[in-house]
């Protein structure tokens, strides 16, 4: 898996897209039993084609400019992104993605 932005350059903690609310317990943090859906989307390959890629926050509110406060999210110590998304078929992480401006699209 690579990164548009290397992963080293991080911060310690990264905000992560999911397909649907994380169930939390009274003090907000995420109660992780069981699999978690991120978000992939799908981005041109400069070798043509597609790829999956997972999408990764600096912040809550980087998250939310980008995609909205409705979007729900898990946050994951950096150091941990590529092992979690073993297996979701990411192929690459888009650090900090901004959006186009257009319909909802998301640019790197």
């Amino acid at each position: 898996m690579d990164s548009a932005q290397s992963l080293q350059e991080a911060p310690e903690v990264l905000v992560i897209p999911t397909m649907a609310d994380v169930p939390r317990d009274g003090d907000g943090a995420p109660l992780l039993e069981g699999v978690v859906d991120v978000m992939l989307i799908p981005l041109e390959a400069d070798s043509g084609g597609t790829r999956l890629v997972a999408l990764a926050f600096s912040t809550v509110s980087g998250l939310v400019e980008a995609m909205g406060e409705e979007q729900p999210w898990v946050a994951i110590p950096s150091a941990k992104l590529e092992e979690a998304l073993q297996g979701s078929g990411a192929q690459a992480v888009l650090l900090d993605p901004q959006p186009t401006g257009g319909e909802g699209g998301i640019s790197g």
